[in-house]
């Protein structure tokens, strides 16, 4: 549910959906209806899991220390910058195949 959160921008909203659709899993699991009235947090723990905004939180914080988007923006090249024709893309591709 949470693949390649690191990169989303959460919003309020999107937390409360999850916090929803994490509970609704999690009494599926355990066997619990929401009449039988059992806290969240009780069964979380017999689960051994966290909170998934604190899990989305985490996973943010990870993700900044090893940030390739901010690394790529950061990064300069000197020279020019020359846009490519279609005919150095074809030569690129041609020698490509003839050196396989």
């Amino acid at each position: 549910m949470l693949h390649g959160s690191e990169t989303w921008p959460v919003r309020k909203e999107n937390v409360v959906a999850f916090q929803q659709a994490e509970m609704r899993m999690v009494r599926c699991m355990c066997g619990i209806k929401v009449k039988d009235r059992f806290p969240s947090k009780e069964l979380r723990e017999r689960l051994g899991i966290d909170e998934i905004a604190l899990v989305l939180q985490q996973n943010r914080l990870q993700k900044e220390d090893d940030d390739w988007v901010k690394k790529c923006m950061e990064c300069e090249v000197e020279g020019p910058r020359q846009r490519k024709t279609k005919e150095d893309l074809d030569r690129g591709c041609q020698k490509r195949l003839s050196s396989t």
